[in-house]
Parts: C-alpha cells; sequence; structure tokens
C-alpha cells in the first residue's frame, strides 16, 4: 500500500526522513479492525516526528499522521479516533499514562490502510465530507475539549484564543463562534488575524495588545510568549486551558499572585476522548462548519503537503486524498 513514513529522523531538516511509497499492508490483531482510508489529515505531530520529537529511533519505519476517515470492512464509514489506551485500560482514555497516538507506537494515518482498535472509530455523518471528516481527530478535538469540557464557557462569554493560523487556534474560532461565543484572537501578523475574523472571529488584535475588557477564558497554545498576557487578560475566575506551549514552557513571569488573588483556573488539556470526537462529529455536521483547509493534495504528493507546514505558510488544514 501507499504510505509517507519517517525513516530517519533529523532536527535541522525534517523533510530528509520523509518517504512516499509501498509498504505492507496492515493486518488487524484482535480487538483491532482495518480502516480503508479516505482521507488523512496533516498535523504538527507529523513534522515534530521527523524532527525527532516524541518518536523514538528505534521504532522507525513509522507510518505518520493521526487524522484520518474512511471505511471499514463492513462498508460503515468512520472516522478514526487517535488516542490509543493501553490494554486493559478502562475509563477517560485521555488519561491513561500509557497511551499513545497513532503514529507514536503504532502506524498512523497517512496511508491506505490503517489498523486500530475496535472501540477507535466513531460514525461518520452521512452529511460530513471525507475532507472535512479527516481534519477532525486531532486539532479539532483538542479545540472541542478545550472549549466545552475544560473552559467552562456558555453562550454569550468571550474568549481570547492567543495565536491566529494554526490548526487548533482555527478550529477554535469556528467551534466557538458557532456555539455563540464571543472568540477574539491575537496574531504576530496582521493578515491572519485578518483571516480569522473571516472565519468567526469577532476581532483580532497584536500580540500583547491591551483588550478592551477582560475575557472569561483564554485558549493558550503558544505559552511562554503570552503567558503573562494571559493572565492579564482574564477577568476573576477565569480560566487558562493550555494544549500546548509552541514559544516555549517557562515564562519569564510565572504570575503566581495574580492567579491566586483573582482565583483563576489553569487547566492543561490534551486530544479528547472517543465519545468527545462523536459528539464533536455531529456538531460539525448539524452547524455546518466547514473546516478551513489550506490545500488538498493527493498521498502520492504529500512531500508538498510537509514543506508547506515546514516552512510556515499554513492557514488551516492539509488534506491528504486517498484512492
Amino acid at each position: 500500500m501507499l504510505a509517507a513514513q519517517a525513516v530517519s529522523q533529523s532536527a535541522s531538516d525534517p523533510m530528509s526522513g520523509l518517504r512516499v511509497g509501498e509498504r505492507d499492508a496492515p493486518t488487524a490483531r484482535e480487538g483491532w479492525q482495518v480502516v480503508d482510508l479516505r482521507a488523512a489529515a496533516l498535523n504538527h505531530h507529523d513534522v515534530w516526528s521527523l524532527r525527532g520529537v516524541g518518536l523514538p529511533a528505534d521504532r522507525l519505519p513509522m507510518v505518520l499522521g493521526c487524522d484520518g476517515a474512511g471505511v471499514t470492512a463492513d462498508g460503515e464509514e468512520v472516522i478514526v479516533h487517535a488516542v490509543i489506551a493501553s490494554d486493559g485500560w478502562a475509563g477517560d482514555e485521555t488519561l491513561d499514562p500509557r497511551r499513545t497516538l497513532l503514529s507514536e507506537l503504532h502506524d498512523g494515518t497517512l496511508a491506505e490502510q490503517v489498523a486500530v482498535p475496535v472501540g477507535n472509530v466513531v460514525p461518520k455523518p452521512a452529511g460530513l465530507s471525507w475532507e472535512t471528516a479527516a481534519c477532525l481527530s486531532t486539532a479539532w478535538l483538542t479545540a472541542y475539549r478545550m472549549l466545552f469540557t475544560n473552559a467552562g464557557v456558555r453562550p454569550g462569554d468571550t474568549v481570547l484564543v492567543q495565536g491566529a493560523g494554526g490548526g487548533v487556534a482555527t478550529a477554535l474560532v469556528q467551534l466557538g463562534a458557532a456555539a455563540g461565543i464571543r472568540m477574539w484572537v491575537t496574531s504576530r501578523d496582521e493578515a491572519r488575524g485578518a483571516r480569522a475574523v473571516e472565519i468567526g472571529a469577532e476581532r483580532a488584535f497584536a500580540a500583547d495588545e491591551r483588550l478592551p475588557e477582560r475575557v472569561a477564558a483564554v485558549m493558550e497554545t503558544v505559552g511562554a510568549a503570552t503567558w503573562s498576557h494571559s493572565v492579564n487578560s482574564l477577568n476573576p475566575g477565569g480560566a487558562i486551558v493550555i494544549s500546548g506551549a509552541t514559544s516555549g514552557d517557562a515564562p519569564a513571569k510565572a504570575e503566581l499572585t495574580k492567579i491566586f488573588f483573582k482565583q483563576l483556573r489553569v487547566v492543561g488539556s490534551t486530544m479528547g476522548t472517543r465519545d468527545e470526537l462523536a459528539a464533536l462529529a455531529r456538531f460539525v455536521d448539524r452547524s455546518g462548519i466547514e473546516p478551513v483547509v489550506d490545500s488538498v493534495v493527493p498521498l502520492e504528493r504529500a512531500q508538498e503537503g510537509f514543506a508547506r507546514m515546514v516552512d510556515g505558510e499554513l492557514f488551516g488544514k492539509v488534506v491528504f486524498t486517498v484512492g
């Protein structure tokens, strides 16, 4: 089968370790099933794997990819859930200390087929295109859990998203706007801020710009560079929900005094559960949201999609079509 694999790793030249070509098709062990993929999407996780972060070299070659949608052997159209719990784990799989994502221990979705546990698929609503369905499993699921499970916000509240343009940020804006939440964004790039307004944000601000009023929650994926601004932007009792720290995880000021004095909540958020993925798919279908897609290319040209991500040219998702 055709697949995009990490065959080597380089922190300075991640593209050097990407190979798109033939490899053996997966087989399903007991309790697993094979999904024939129709579309898959790219995440920064895939580039980090090529840089040698989170994927040990002794597991190479590894098929990359966490996002995907396809058809099971019995003809059911499904979305693949990328969080793989350890054998015997019960409950919220994101809390399993031994959990992995597809492409970390088990081959991922940037291929014609993928093998996953039987419980790691959810029905694809008939109204969703393959491209939309393929976008949901990672960045969109992360955004859904941040907003609706961990932030505690309601329609009419104001939420600030630090950093516009990335997959999680665009998903946050679109999901929040569809749910009646007033979404604000910050960006160091005026054009990216304008694009965020086009997809549903009410306002865009320059990085570190003082806001006209404080917000109920801040969605934080940037980290050190925006931490003080996030703390200072919150109403008393508000929440910072963190799912990443692309600028580093050691801010110059921890702002602990403000956090306890204003009774702020700092909530870590990682991916989401299978049930949340199913709820997300239904919400996207019923609300008519169409994820922002930067580009759609066939899997055999996966190098082009990776290059756009490595070069930082993206706004939205890169989707690979299969077959």
